[in-house]
């Protein structure tokens, strides 16, 4: 894995006017770099900016001073070259399984059949073959989730996923079953995933590094190594050697910042 960044987060401040033109910063002095192909994870109290430099990376909020990079190149507009996964799985109604699949292939241009080949083999993949004719109401909410993530990793011409606490709202059983599924269809692609994430367990589990974010405003207070093997058993991981020491130098990063933010909201 080269150490040059891919993703580059250099300087950003951010000021948002709520309304009556009160500014609110909410980033500081933000560094982080991406290295090509890794599984880096964003974790830190709520509020504190981890989706704004998610939704940065993806062109979608521009920072009030500072610059984002993407392989050298300065992001200033939508950036076409990543693929977006949020909480809600945004999914189109009036397509099914299939059609919504293939979304993003038939909006650039790919030959039905070719379309039709790879989305038949990412539902594959994730044991949906035999439910590309449901439509998403006809879904358990980790189906659609499960349909959501093969829609963007379905397109390969992006090479950056972001994902925005994709498994959030699902119950225990289905997040880890997914984590897996995510691990499996990661692994070997080379491709850059940038994960949001409330669930230290679970970036530990996914994650090549994990960059801890202060309270608001938010900046970087470190970014920590996750040296264990791939690939992983998230089922156990809680049993492998070293996770213990690595959850307990990161929380003691994160509890003092999470005691912050509930000071802060207390006062």
């Amino acid at each position: 894995m080269a150490d040059a960044p891919f993703l580059q987060a250099q300087n950003i401040y951010k000021v948002f006017i709520a309304r009556g033109g009160q500014a609110r910063l909410a980033l500081r002095n933000v560094d982080l770099t991406v290295r090509r192909g890794e599984f880096l994870c964003l974790i830190g109290p709520s509020g504190c900016g981890k989706s704004t430099v998610l939704n940065m990376f993806a062109g979608l909020v521009a920072p009030s001073d500072g610059v984002i990079r993407h392989d050298g190149r300065m992001i200033v507009d939508v950036n076409t070259q990543v693929g977006y996964v949020t909480q809600d799985d945004n999914l189109l109604p009036w397509r099914t399984v299939l059609a919504n699949v293939e979304l993003a292939l038939e909006c650039k241009g790919v030959a039905p059949d070719e379309r039709r080949s790879r989305a038949v083999d990412y539902l594959t993949r994730v044991g949906l073959r035999g439910y590309e004719g449901l439509y998403p109401h006809e879904l358990s909410g980790g189906m659609r989730k499960r349909v959501s993530i093969v829609r963007t990793l379905v397109d390969d011409s992006v090479d950056v996923i972001l994902m925005d606490e994709p498994f959030g709202p699902l119950d225990a059983q289905t997040r880890l079953i997914l984590q897996d599924e995510l691990l499996r269809l990661w692994q070997g692609t080379g491709r850059t995933i940038v994960f949001v994430t409330h669930d230290l367990v679970e970036a530990i589990a996914l994650s090549d590094r994990i960059a801890i974010f202060t309270s608001v405003p938010g900046a970087i207070k470190d970014v920590r190594e996750v040296n264990l093997p791939r690939p992983r058993d998230v089922f156990h991981i809680h049993e492998t050697p070293g996770f213990s020491e690595i959850y307990d130098r990161i929380w003691n990063d994160l509890r003092e910042e999470i005691l912050k933010t509930r000071a802060d909201n207390a006062a």
